[in-house]
């Protein structure tokens, strides 16, 4: 959803970093004019269950997809690997459905904005973080997405109005972040700066989401064109920056680097298409349960395959945090009226 338009679901806070996919619901201009949105007028293959699942472990194993590529690669480097493979999975998909690039420049430069607060920005600091930071703890901030997105909308967004639901969801939700750091331990043991960074990527994420509905409403663009081009900006910027604060790597050593293509081609290119195809199909607000699933599949892998330590905080913790991140989304139910006779 953009600023010009209202959906009736509430706004999904995207945690890959990609513009917000178009609803398929009738949406409502600022003109109060209606506006049918066409939803897909074939019938997908797979179930939208099985996709659903699949982008869920997709979005899950980034974080372990993350550490194991920052063994050997520098962050930057991580960074630059995920988004040349991303994009490269969505311009062919543009290039199969024959899509159009934006073709103003108040649209790319736009776009050049959300592609540092929604890629390259929080990309990077996810890959540094995870230099000291487990996978796990790392999964677990970036649910933190839709809390940042909830205390944000409050001053930015005037057409969201809070409740005492979505406001109670806030509270609830930060108070599972100190009790996934141990905050009644003075959080020691607790790497600050990485897991600071974690925070500032999962704060970065609804920045940028605000700003592209804020200045991309009515831009004539598909949402698939939007997001192609924004990854592409994204790879540019991390490009330029790479060179001056690594130096080249001294070999692709097999794993590490299937990883990071592994992240940029599924978890950052198929999954944008996955997540596009259930938005129209099921609707942004079932499209979005899957931020739900992210941090346990990614607790799962960190504990599972690389041995990470979990102490009973985190899991609790994790468990407090996706409960107030629902009651942010939630809205509360209009009695209906009962006609009269």
């Amino acid at each position: 959803m953009t600023a010009a338009a209202v959906t009736t679901d509430p706004d999904p806070v995207p945690s890959t970093g990609t513009v917000p996919p178009a609803p398929t619901r009738t949406a409502t201009t600022a003109a109060s004019t209606p506006v049918a949105v066409p939803a897909a007028t074939r019938r997908p293959a797979l179930d939208w269950r099985i996709r659903f699942g699949a982008l869920s472990l997709i979005w899950g194993f980034s974080f372990l997809l993350i550490k194991v590529g920052t063994e050997r690669y520098a962050p930057f480097q991580v960074t630059l690997g995920r988004l040349l493979s991303g994009t490269a999975v969505l311009a062919v998909a543009m290039v199969v459905r024959r899509e159009r690039l934006p073709r103003t420049a108040r649209t790319w430069g736009h776009l050049a904005v959300a592609a540092f607060f929604l890629n390259a920005l929080p990309f990077s600091l996810f890959a540094y973080s995870e230099l000291t930071i487990p996978s796990t703890l790392a999964g677990i901030c970036n649910a933190t997405s839709p809390l940042w997105g909830m205390a944000l909308s409050l001053v930015a967004l005037s057409e969201d109005r809070p409740t005492r639901r979505r406001v109670a969801g806030l509270g609830l939700g930060f108070l599972g972040v100190l009790t996934v750091l141990g905050a009644w331990q003075g959080f020691s043991g607790l790497d600050f700066s990485g897991t600071a960074m974690a925070l500032l990527a999962s704060l970065s994420y609804p920045i940028g989401w605000i700003y592209v509905r804020r200045t991309l409403a009515g831009s004539g663009s598909s949402t698939l064109a939007l997001t192609g081009s924004q990854l592409f900006l994204g790879t540019v910027q991390i490009a330029l920056v790479t060179p001056v604060f690594t130096s080249a790597p001294d070999g692709f050593p097999l794993l590490p680097t299937l990883a990071v293509v592994a992240l940029g081609a599924l978890g950052t290119g198929l999954a944008v298409l996955l997540q596009y195809g259930l938005v129209q199909e099921v609707g942004p607000t079932t499209a979005q349960m899957v931020t739900y699933f992210i941090p346990v599949i990614a607790t799962a892998a960190g504990v599972a395959v690389l041995g990470e330590q979990l102490n009973w905080n985190t899991p609790v913790g994790a468990l407090i945090v996706l409960a107030g991140a629902a009651l942010t989304q939630s809205r509360a139910r209009t009695p209906r009226r009962t006609p009269r006779p």
